[in-house]
């Protein structure tokens, strides 16, 4: 169940439901404060079922109260109807809005970094993507260049105006990174680092992300509800491929996520089809796949010379790939 006070609600009114609401309810339930800016809101778990909403919602600070069956209350499309928009410096993704995510692996040096901002956005990318810090399987693969690679990203966008989207791996980090990025991306092996969901509630920037490699979709989503309990609601997702029993792709793309999170959730979302696949001759078709089921964008590892990639360059287009990908993709948005 979710009570959401009105806009502006005294803070000692605020502080008064808890109390109220457990009287209420005659039984022993759960409830939580969640809040930001001027808006508060409060989620209850237990035994709700003596609970009149027509009484609760007569108060005068009171502006809905709803029953919402999935664990993942705030996330749920019965909380809001209505599909979020997260708008970055002019680019907005859900609600209709799509927005296409470009850019290398990682960051590998200044020259490499402003020379792909300039050709993805003259291709038609609307955000900058590039890792500073980076996940890797084995300790001894290429790491990324840390702080370093955060101003370099700062850089590219300073010489192109392309919004950046970087991962922050730990909560240790995690400051660093929201100095810089504008959106902060966490990777699919932190999709349940709680300690970094419940910071990521507290920043003021959008997060994407990403879907565990064996995650289902309740578990996603409640990954999401701890972002947005934390008080940041601008929640992107990201679809990236599950691991399955085949092994011929890096990972399996999960296109049916796409649909199935628009019937669960107003969050927008997007997919990853360089991850899904790990072959870069097969993104194109998946990106394709992913915008004619309904996403709200793509994001695509672009390198202009892949062979030399110190991270992912089997799975990276050339830029002459990424454009023919954009190519194909805006006739597909066309013709939706």
């Amino acid at each position: 169940m979710v009570v959401v006070m009105r806009p502006g609600t005294p803070a000692e009114e605020v502080a008064k439901m808890p109390e109220r609401l457990i009287r209420a309810a005659q039984t022993e339930i759960t409830v939580n404060l969640v809040q930001w800016a001027d808006q508060a809101l409060f989620t209850l778990s237990g035994d709700t079922s003596r609970l009149d909403l027509e009484v609760i919602a007569a108060s005068p600070y009171v502006e809905r109260a709803l029953r919402i069956q999935q664990p993942y209350k705030l996330a749920s499309r019965a909380f809001q109807p209505a599909d979020t928009v997260i708008e970055i410096s002019g680019c907005k993704i859900g609600g209709g809005h799509k927005a296409i995510i470009a850019g290398p692996c990682s960051v590998e040096s200044a020259e490499q970094m402003i020379g792909l901002a300039g050709l993805v956005k003259s291709l038609g990318a609307s955000l900058l993507r590039g890792g500073a810090y980076k996940p890797r399987t084995s300790p001894y693969s290429f790491q990324g260049l840390g702080e370093e690679g955060l101003k370099i990203l700062a850089m590219a966008r300073e010489a192109t105006g392309l919004p950046i989207v970087t991962e922050a791996m730990g909560v240790e980090t995690f400051d660093l990174v929201e100095e810089y990025a504008d959106i902060i991306q966490i990777g699919a092996r932190n999709m349940q680092n709680f300690f970094l969901l419940k910071r990521a509630g507290k920043s003021n920037k959008p997060i994407l992300l990403k879907r565990g490699l064996s995650a289902t979709l309740e578990e996603f989503l409640m990954a999401a509800e701890y972002i947005i309990a934390g008080g940041n609601s601008q929640v992107i997702l990201c679809e990236r491929g599950i691991r399955t029993f085949d092994n011929y792709t890096r990972n399996t793309l999960d296109i049916s996520a796409v649909p199935a999170v628009k019937e669960l959730s107003h969050l927008p979302i997007i997919v990853d089809p360089s991850h899904a696949c790990g072959r870069w001759s097969m993104v194109e078709p998946l990106a394709k796949a992913a915008m004619a089921a309904g996403a709200d964008g793509l994001i695509i590892e672009v390198h202009h010379q892949p062979e030399r990639a110190l991270c992912d360059g089997a799975q990276s287009l050339r830029p002459e790939k990424f454009g023919q990908l954009m190519a194909s993709v805006r006739k597909i948005m066309a013709a939706m």
